[in-house]
């Protein structure tokens, strides 16, 4: 999708567009002297000048801090995943999450796989998708968040946290299943995912099918209605096969394992 030109760089400079402008970067100073800032054309395209930089800055502000508040750190491109790999894979799905209209629906994603098949990589596509949309994000593995929720005791203290991983537009919460949790944990799960729920978009890669979370979380009671919550309104998408990590650890080991081979063939030519 293309962008509209800066103002600055249009032939004609719209007034209207301008005041708008100067209206929503909450530039009250200029827009108090409005009529005598535009009375001359220089003046008038100074301003559309000035203003297409402010813009322009304060976007790669909020884009850079929605970055560093998102946490989703290293990844790689979807463009660089093996799409041959997996046995069993929804591509189409996958690339028809990336156009974001889930958060448009307030709907849930839930990727469902082994090890190593690429669901905490789409994940983090997904995050950095959203945040260059200009939504929130943030990215924090399930130990992290049930940690960090569980060790407070103070209940003014739980009810800020709650609201700080509530607020998200996105939130993507990796690696469920990997462990099992006590039914606190789960509690805390349950009322989290509750106060997102048809308002706000979750993520949720784990390596568990959702009829095996009675064993992520032992006897807890709300497993059942936690995910009734995160299935109503979820795009899942099942990625089967080996691990891929395993995959490239194996190529580097070959890789070394040949290039150890080969010096020294040429340390023996050189002596020779």
């Amino acid at each position: 999708m293309t962008s509209n030109p800066p103002v600055s760089d249009r032939a004609v400079i719209d007034p209207d567009e301008l005041h708008t402008l100067a209206t929503n970067l909450r530039l009250h100073g200029l827009l108090v002297h409005w009529p005598e800032v535009m009375a001359e054309p220089e003046s008038a395209r100074r301003i559309a000048q000035w203003l297409g930089w402010e813009a322009d800055e304060r976007g790669r502000r909020s884009l850079e801090r929605r970055l560093r508040d998102a946490h989703i750190g290293r990844f790689k491109p979807l463009a660089d995943f093996d799409w041959n790999w997996p046995a069993q894979v929804d591509r189409a799905a996958v690339e028809d999450l990336m156009t974001l209209q889930f958060l448009a629906d307030a709907s849930n994603v839930v990727l469902v796989g082994p090890n190593g098949v690429g669901k905490t990589m789409c994940a983090c596509n997904l995050g950095y998708q959203a945040v260059l949309a200009g939504h929130t994000a943030l990215f924090v593995t399930a130990g992290q968040l049930l940690g960090d929720l569980a060790a407070l005791d103070s209940d003014s203290t739980l009810r800020r946290r709650l609201r700080h991983y509530a607020a998200p537009d996105l939130l993507v919460i990796d690696e469920v299943g990997y462990l099992s949790y006590s039914n606190r944990h789960a509690d805390l799960l349950f009322e989290l995912v509750s106060r997102r729920y048809q308002t706000k978009s979750t993520v949720i890669t784990t390596n568990r099918a959702f009829a095996e979370w009675g064993e992520v979380f032992p006897s807890a009671a709300c497993v059942v209605s936690l995910v009734d919550r995160l299935m109503h309104r979820a795009e899942v998408v099942r990625i089967e096969g080996e691990s891929y990590r395993a995959k490239e650890a194996h190529e580097r080991l070959a890789a070394r394992t040949k290039q150890r081979a080969v010096k020294p063939t040429a340390a023996r030519k050189g002596q020779s």
